[in-house]
């Protein structure tokens, strides 16, 4: 994890429901094959705290082989990318034109200050929702809360239900809101394509004074 999210995040390490959920975890990767690998549970927390433009939420991590990195969304390199990844390029290219990339690797998103967070940051293999209510919910919450209260202006960028649910939390008279149906196969026709969420969040950069996202 980046420096600036180290004091946040050890705040949250110390709390009770944190503990709980680590001990889970620990006996989790010891028993079964969990995703993403140990050592990329918090690779969304990599972006300088002080940088983040754009915070995209997600569900919960890919739960297939090889496919989890840390950052919602995203693959590395190499990896066949997966649909609901397919779906946001397509909508990219749609709403701005952009080429679709060869590889799901979403880390330049991440170096432009795009924070890339799953409601949940591990789950067990091929098991979607797994590690629902073991206590990610409550981190989750926790540093949405904080991002809400410290940082001037963030596009919040919520994608199906779980996303949404989030909205309540966020203090729209400073930061902006997109939401639409999650990119999924199974809820992309439904308000998901068309949505135009690329241009929407650019427009508001710039109206903030702040340099676009290259998508």
């Amino acid at each position: 994890m980046h420096e600036s999210w180290k004091p946040v995040l050890q705040n949250e390490f110390q709390q009770a429901y944190f503990q709980e959920l680590s001990t889970f975890l620990h006996a989790a990767y010891e028993q079964k094959t969990i995703y993403p690998p140990k050592q990329q549970v918090f690779s969304a927390f990599t972006t300088d705290l002080n940088d983040i433009k754009v915070v995209i939420i997600g569900q919960d991590p890919y739960h297939g082989p090889h496919q989890a990195n840390g950052l919602a969304f995203s693959v590395h390199r190499g990896v066949q990318i997966p649909p609901s990844l397919q779906n946001i390029f397509k909508e990219i290219h749609d709403d701005i034109g952009a080429p679709i990339p060869d590889n799901g690797d979403l880390t330049r998103w991440a170096e432009q200050g795009v924070m890339l967070l799953n409601n949940t940051l591990t789950v067990e293999a091929h098991l979607a929702g797994s590690h629902r209510g073991k206590g990610w919910e409550t981190f989750t919450e926790h540093i949405i809360e904080y991002l809400n209260e410290n940082r001037p202006h963030l596009v919040f960028i919520l994608w199906g239900r779980d996303a949404r649910s989030k909205k309540s939390m966020i203090d729209q008279s400073k930061h902006f809101i997109i939401e639409s149906a999650h990119p999924s196969p199974l809820s992309a026709y439904h308000g998901f394509f068309g949505s135009k969420p690329f241009s929407k969040c650019n427009q508001k950069l710039a109206e903030w004074g702040m340099d676009p996202i290259n998508w």
